[in-house]
């Protein structure tokens, strides 16, 4: 198990961008950047062993900084969106910016994916890893108290990558982290979208939206809807189902999948995608009350990727456990709040494997 890091790229500003790359005896790598605490590349093996990468990005850091699409990116302080760019804590209104129409969208117009992390600790042995560290201070994007976090990226010879987000304030305020990388198990540089792909999320609901896609309160069934995806389904079936107004909203699915009500102190199974060509597997496991799926729907051709291939609508999925999406306006659901003295925490596990042949 190895840890390497080398240099990146120069932020315009002039500040050096490293890049740690974590290898196991499997072949499986992955490379994290410090510019937005990003997963650049991850490579896994399909049925035969042949290794792909298997998530969209950049081949250069010009394309990140240029970027807002938050390809494998770390996205806070508040992922997701925050409706009218507006929260109370305490009785005080606080005033985010508006960066998605009139919304607030994973942490603002410069959020966590746009900030340079400091490479704290890079380790191999028994497991590979890589901790990286922000300071997020008081009034940044508009948000209380200063917070301090840690992302730790961790992988072993089980074709395991670990995520580990931790935080913590010296006031009150409220916090949601995640990890936006966009999946194609047939690879970064294959001609197949995911739409063919099987997905299976046990979820008996989703959080429905209004054509702003922020969350409207209510908990919708997902039985007899194209959400319904508690047992593998392709992808594909449903996307396109326009007698579904939530369809209709996001272009596609770009929706809260209710895994619970709660964090845990536990990892629990929130998704499982399988490419039946290429037979590779990929599940993901979290502590987090929800995940957003996401079918890549504003990707419009406009992007070059690693391989040279211009990305597509559905041409990868993001699978991102985190809290509920405007959970600090919707009485209904679960807490963002972070109090000093606590410890946020989001644990997330990408389980890399490899099916047999569907026929």
């Amino acid at each position: 198990m190895t840890a390497e890091r080398v240099p990146f790229g120069v932020l315009p500003d002039g500040l050096a961008v490293d890049a740690v790359t974590l290898s196991n005896r499997r072949g499986m790598k992955v490379r994290i950047i410090s510019y937005g605490a990003t997963i650049q590349s991850l490579s896994a093996p399909d049925r035969s062993g042949h290794q792909s990468d298997v998530v969209l990005g950049y081949a250069s850091l010009a394309g990140y900084v240029s970027s807002s699409s938050y390809f494998g990116a770390t996205v806070g302080r508040y992922a997701n969106r925050i409706a009218a760019a507006r929260f109370m804590l305490d009785g005080r209104s606080y005033s985010l910016a508006a960066n998605n129409g009139a919304n607030s969208l994973h942490g603002g117009a410069t959020g966590f994916d746009k900030r340079l992390w400091t490479i704290a600790d890079v380790r191999g042995g028994p497991e590979a890893s890589a901790t990286l560290t922000y300071t997020s201070q008081d009034g940044e994007e508009g948000y209380p108290g200063t917070l301090e976090i840690t992302a730790t990226f961790a992988l072993n010879d089980k074709n395991e990558l670990a995520i580990e987000y931790r935080a913590t304030t010296d006031k009150p305020t409220i916090v949601n982290l995640t990890s936006h990388s966009y999946f194609n198990l047939a690879g970064e540089a294959s001609p197949n979208s995911i739409l063919g792909e099987l997905l299976t999320i046990p979820a008996d609901a989703i959080t429905p939206t209004d054509n702003g896609l922020i969350p409207t309160g209510q908990f919708r069934p997902v039985d007899g809807t194209p959400f319904d995806f508690r047992k593998p389904t392709k992808i594909g079936s449903g996307i396109r189902d326009g007698r579904d107004e939530q369809i209709l909203y996001a272009q596609g699915y770009d929706h809260n999948f209710v895994i619970a009500r709660a964090v845990s102190d536990d990892l629990r199974l929130n998704a499982r995608v399988e490419d039946p060509d290429s037979g590779r597997v990929l599940e993901v496991y979290s502590n987090q009350p929800g995940i957003q799926f996401y079918t890549g729907n504003f990707l419009d051709g406009t992007i070059v990727g690693k391989s040279g291939r211009t990305y597509r609508q559905s041409d990868g999925l993001c699978i991102e456990p985190q809290l509920f999406p405007d959970t600090p306006n919707q009485a209904a659901f679960s807490s963002a709040r972070l109090e000093p003295g606590q410890t946020y925490v989001n644990r997330i596990l990408y389980r890399f494997s490899t099916g047999a042949r569907r026929t």
